[in-house]
C-alpha cells in the first residue's frame, strides 16, 4: 500500500484581504474534516509500518542470535558434559542447538532430544526453511509460484480389504495397489477440497487361485460410456486404473490404464 496522500489546505483567510475573508474562511474550514481524515489515515499507515518494522527487528534479532550461536557451536559429542547455554551442532541434521539443561552422559543426538536441547538455527525461526539440507514437512504446504523439480517421487501404499470393504485414503499416497482376497466395495476418502485437482493410480491384482473376485466402484466414478471395465479373472492378473477429481470427490473420472498386464 502506498503512503496515503494528504491534500493541501486552501489558502487561509487574511485580515489583510477583507473583501475575500469570508469566502476564504469558509473554504478553509470546510476542508478541515477531509484534512483530519487524511491525517488519521496517514497515522494508521505509519502505525502499520512501525509494526512491520518491529516484526522484522524481532526476526533479525533471532537470526543474529542464531548466527552468533552457530559461529561458536561445536560438534555434539555423545556422552559429553554440557552446561546450560552451550551451543552445538548436530551430526544428524547439521542444525545448531543450545543446551536447556546442564547434563552429561546423554547419548541422544540433540535433534531428537528436546528435553536437553532447543534448536536455534535458521530452520527454527518461524516461517523459514533451509534449502540446502533435507527436510521433512509434517503440515500441508502451499506453493503460490510455479514448481519445477528435477525429479519427484510419489508415495506408494498397498490397501487391503476387510469385510468386503476397501478404502483408498487420498492423504496417504498417489499410487496404490490392492490384491483381491474377496469381492470388495471401494471407497475413496479424503480428497482435497473443490478447486484442487488430485489423481491416483491403482494397481489391482487377482488372487493366485483365479477366484475371479470383482470390485464395486464408488458411485461417484464416471467411466467411459458409463460402464466400469471388467477385471481380468486369471490367476495373479494385473489391471491398472487411474482416477482423478477436481471437485472434492463429487465426481471421479476413471480410466483403464492397462488390463491383463500379467
Amino acid at each position: 500500500m502506498a503512503y496515503p496522500p494528504i491534500s493541501n489546505l486552501p489558502s487561509p483567510p487574511s485580515r489583510q484581504d477583507p473583501a475575500n475573508f469570508a469566502d476564504e474562511a469558509d473554504a478553509f474550514l470546510g476542508a478541515l474534516p477531509t484534512f483530519q481524515g487524511e491525517v488519521n489515515a496517514a497515522g494508521t499507515y505509519i502505525d502499520g509500518k512501525a509494526a512491520e518494522v518491529d516484526a522484522d527487528a524481532t526476526t533479525a534479532e533471532s537470526a543474529k542470535d542464531a548466527a552468533i550461536a552457530a559461529a561458536a557451536a561445536t560438534a555434539w559429542v555423545s556422552g559429553a558434559s554440557y552446561s546450560s547455554g552451550d551451543a552445538v551442532w548436530s551430526l544428524i541434521d547439521y542444525q545448531t542447538y543450545r543446551a536447556k539443561t546442564t547434563h552429561s552422559g546423554v547419548s541422544t543426538d540433540p535433534s531428537s532430544d528436546s528435553t536437553n536441547w532447543a534448536q536455534i538455527s535458521a530452520s527454527a525461526i518461524p516461517d523459514n526453511a533451509l534449502l540446502n539440507v533435507a527436510q521433512t514437512f509434517t503440515a500441508n504446504q502451499t506453493i503460490s509460484a510455479e514448481l519445477k523439480a528435477t525429479s519427484y517421487n510419489e508415495t506408494y501404499a498397498a490397501v487391503t480389504s476387510s469385510s468386503n470393504a476397501t478404502t483408498v485414503n487420498c492423504e496417504t499416497g498417489n499410487v496404490f495397489s490392492h490384491t483381491l482376497s474377496e469381492n470388495t466395495t471401494f471407497t475413496f476418502s479424503n480428497p482435497p477440497a473443490t478447486g484442487t485437482a488430485f489423481g491416483f493410480t491403482l494397481k489391482v491384482i487377482q488372487d493366485a487361485s483365479a477366484s475371479g473376485y470383482v470390485i464395486t466402484w464408488p458411485s461417484s466414478v464416471d467411466w467411459a460410456d458409463a460402464t466400469a471395465p471388467t477385471l481380468t479373472a486369471t490367476a495373479s492378473a494385473v489391471d491398472q486404473f487411474v482416477f482423478y477429481t477436481h471437485d472434492g470427490g463429487t465426481t471421479w473420472y476413471g480410466f483403464s490404464a492397462g488390463l491383463n498386464l500379467g
